[in-house]
């Protein structure tokens, strides 16, 4: 039982995916309780209430309790866009842009991108496993308890299958929840320079009937952008994705803009950056449950003046989450809670609106939000404590990790040790 909790976001009541004010509704209970068993939540609610609950009364001497010392609890995060397989920092990235190259001249120089390839190619599996652990690490300490994870960093069928395969080795020495997706479309690999539409054709015919066959992932993505792939191309491969029984998402309009009539047609769980949405599909995506995840952290880290105009997506009825979107060259940040702060400061989303993109929001772009997201009973008991009195300092105190504690599937965490 986590007792003594001073605030409790539990997130329920409201349908989800939210929109529009329901954003807004965090269901805050002061001086708060929550019973767990078996992986599970058993009940939330106000302290003197949970005291009275029958399965407390009945299970007591086996209860074990955790002091949250009045500070804030909320549903384990859910980070639903990663890029966790990569062997090594793009500094080289780094230092151009400083100078004042743009992302696509850094692309055009043989950075970004492909500059990761070689590393992750030539890595081993159990190297590159021991990397994205090191990652679902530190989004754990901050707060995160349940992860999507990309491949995309080996452009070719033997490293993309090793990608996945890390990730899985990965997850199973870690406590929390990932979800892989097969990311080979990221760009065109160097052997097929001038030749996309042959890549196109070993992604959907070579790779990703091999990856669903090995039940490596449950998620096919593809960059749809201006010098990686076209929007008839995207539509190809996630069209290949369904037909072998996989998911789909995207990403898109980050720094042009498409039109996303053809990508909603296959179903997407989500569409991801969206920094160019036009305003006529603003109606298309307010209509369905695809949600729209923004991705700051790589606008702060690019030194982009623009960020996602989140006002205009909520106001629109748009469903949107938030997530890091951590990889070695755009957004090198495992906290959501940063991404949080960025949203609010920059993006001008309220705490409250920042808290549910993050938790209920982002489980639905995973479409995990009959398990995660919210603290209901039947609900994973996935939970993170901040040590904090007051739910808004988690978006205040930014570059500062105020999580103190995470208890995943109902066990308190070790947040420092590895967990191999």
């Amino acid at each position: 039982m986590l007792a003594n909790i001073g605030q409790l976001l539990t997130l329920r009541g409201a349908a989800a995916p939210r929109r529009v004010a329901a954003l807004k509704e965090i269901s805050l209970i002061e001086d708060a309780a929550v019973l767990c068993g078996g992986g599970k939540i058993i009940a939330a609610g106000r302290r003197r209430d949970l005291l009275r609950d029958p399965w407390l009364k009945k299970n007591r001497r086996k209860v074990q309790e955790l002091d949250c010392h009045g500070q804030v609890v909320l549903p384990g995060l859910v980070d639903c866009h990663t890029h966790p397989v990569f062997a090594q920092p793009r500094l080289v990235d780094f230092e151009k842009r400083i100078s004042g190259a743009s992302y696509e001249e850094i692309a055009a120089a043989g950075g970004g991108i492909r500059s990761s390839m070689g590393a992750v190619r030539a890595a081993s599996k159990k190297e590159l496993g021991a990397k994205v652990l090191t990652g679902f690490q530190a989004l754990l300490r901050h707060g995160t308890s349940t992860v999507e994870a990309k491949s995309g960093y080996g452009l070719s069928t033997e490293a993309e299958i090793k990608s996945l395969e890390a990730i899985r080795d990965a997850a199973r020495h870690w406590p929390g929840t990932v979800q892989p997706t097969l990311l080979a479309a990221h760009v065109v690999p160097p052997e097929f320079a001038g030749k996309p539409d042959q890549y196109v054709e070993k992604v959907c015919d070579e790779i990703i009937p091999l990856v669903a066959r090995k039940k490596l992932a449950e998620y096919v993505d593809v960059f749809c952008e201006r010098g990686a792939f076209t929007l008839e191309q995207s539509e190809k491969i996630l069209a290949a994705a369904r037909r072998h029984g996989l998911a789909t998402r995207a990403h898109v309009c980050q720094f042009t803009p498409s039109r996303l009539g053809g990508l909603l047609a296959q179903k997407p769980a989500s569409l991801d950056h969206m920094d160019c949405v036009a305003p006529e599909d603003l109606s298309a995506l307010a209509s369905g449950d695809t949600v729209a995840v923004l991705l700051p952290g790589a606008n702060y880290f690019l030194g982009h003046k623009d960020y996602p105009n989140a006002r205009k997506l909520i106001e629109s009825g748009v469903p949107i989450a938030l997530a890091t979107d951590y990889n070695p060259g755009t957004s090198p940040t495992p906290s959501l809670p940063f991404i949080m702060s960025v949203a609010c400061t920059h993006m001008k989303m309220s705490p409250e609106e920042a808290i549910s993109a993050t938790t209920i929001n982002a489980a639905c772009a995973l479409r995990l939000q009959d398990r995660k997201g919210s603290i209901e009973p039947g609900k994973d008991a996935d939970l993170a404590i901040f040590g904090v009195t007051d739910y808004r300092e988690i978006a205040y105190w930014f570059a500062w990790n105020r999580c103190v504690e995470m208890v995943v599937a109902g066990e308190k965490t070790n947040l420092t040790a590895d967990q191999r």
